[in-house]
């Protein structure tokens, strides 16, 4: 795997990372990764991907389904047996 060194980083931008990076509980690393694949639009991919998936499930038009259960009847009914 390739490597990357960047020098004369400036300190602000190296603390606000590793405080991004630990509210994401990832590593310096692994933040600089992701930050990185969404600034060249790398996860336009996924976004294609996902808008794909949401179409397909309009094509299935729920709407039209003859009956939803009740989500609380089908929780009784588990509780139940």
């Amino acid at each position: 795997m390739p490597l990357l060194q960047v020098r004369n980083f400036p300190k602000e931008l190296y603390e606000a990372l590793s405080q991004v990076a630990s509210s994401e509980n990832r590593s310096i690393p692994q933040q600089t990764i992701v930050l990185l694949r969404n600034a060249l639009g790398k996860n336009q991919d996924l976004k294609i991907r996902r808008q794909a998936v949401l179409q397909r499930i309009d094509e299935l038009d729920i709407k039209k389904a003859k009956k939803i259960p009740d989500p609380v009847q089908l929780v009784r009914e588990d509780r139940d047996r």
